[in-house]
């Protein structure tokens, strides 16, 4: 429950990232930012799509797609500090974008680290059966030979 919590403000912190700033005329270069905004708008779409539906994400899912969008503001942060004169993209924009992406990064480690320990469990879950399906209560061939009990080849 909790982790849908955290995904449902994830949701919502990277959809405040979502309004982009006026350009009356972009400058050569400056339509970059425009179709980093326009594939972040499509990740948070997924994201909203998803928390609407009756069928809750799975962690490995959230991760991926909070991964896109982490990845989505890195490359956003970067263009924008770099080109903030040139393409006139006001320091509050940078600054919300820095600070939502950090809080989507925070939820998207959460979102992973679930998946590890699903992961984790699994595997736990697995050797355990594979334990117990190789230790025979009563003895015999499996304990003096170390492996299954075989049947005996050829005619008899």
């Amino acid at each position: 429950m909790r982790r849908y919590a955290t995904l449902k403000l994830a949701v919502a912190l990277a959809g405040l990232a979502l309004a982009e700033p006026a350009f009356a005329q972009v400058p050569s270069g400056c339509e970059n930012i425009q179709k980093l905004m326009q594939e972040r708008q499509s990740i948070v779409g997924q994201l909203n799509a998803n928390a609407k539906a009756k069928r809750k994400m799975t962690p490995q899912q959230a991760c991926g797609i909070l991964g896109r969008l982490v990845g989505n503001g890195n490359t956003l942060i970067k263009f924008a500090s770099a080109n903030q004169d040139w393409c006139q993209i006001p320091a509050s924009f940078v600054d919300g974008m820095k600070a939502d992406n950090e809080k989507a990064g925070a939820i998207r480690g959460q979102a992973c680290n679930a998946v590890k320990q699903q992961a984790q469990m699994q595997r736990r879950a697995q050797q355990q059966a594979q334990q117990q399906q190789g230790a025979n209560p009563f003895g015999g061939a499996d304990s003096i030979t170390g492996g299954p009990m075989r049947v005996p080849q050829g005619a008899l």
